[in-house]
Order: structure tokens, then C-alpha cells, then sequence
């Protein structure tokens, strides 16, 4: 999960968390994340495999803003 400049969250998965956020920051990144650099990783979890991370992302993007945050105090 990143925040946003704007202090918006912003969910994603892939490979390599590390480069994703190089993405994001130089503008190659979501179309969400290029007008609200820059962003900084907040969260991450690791999955076994993709079919889990895409799972565990929706459930995320379907949680509202304040239990984000309360995920992030975790």
C-alpha cells in the first residue's frame, strides 16, 4: 500500500515491491499514482502466489479509509 502525496492509499500488487515504488515515483507507475507524487510504501505483505495476492488486494480495496489506517498501526 503507498501513500500519496495527497494522502491518498493506493493498493497494488507485485514481484518487486522496491521497483513498483520506482515505478510509481517516476511516473511509469498506475495512472492514480502519476499526479500524486510522490508516494512512499506504507505496507506490504508477502503471498505465495499471485492468485493469493490478487485476493488479498481486493479484499484490501474493499475495506473503507479508517481500516486501512488501522491496518497500517498494526
Amino acid at each position: 500500500m503507498l501513500r500519496c502525496a495527497d494522502g491518498t492509499l493506493y493498493t497494488g500488487i507485485a514481484r518487486d515491491a522496491n521497483a513498483r515504488l520506482a515505478a510509481h515515483n517516476s511516473g511509469r507507475g498506475a495512472k492514480y499514482t502519476r499526479a500524486r507524487r510522490p508516494v512512499a510504501m506504507v505496507w506490504s505483505e508477502p503471498a505465495p502466489c499471485r492468485s493469493t495476492a490478487s485476493k488479498r488486494e481486493y479484499a484490501i480495496k474493499q475495506m473503507r479509509r479508517p481500516d486501512k489506517l488501522a491496518l497500517l498501526q498494526a
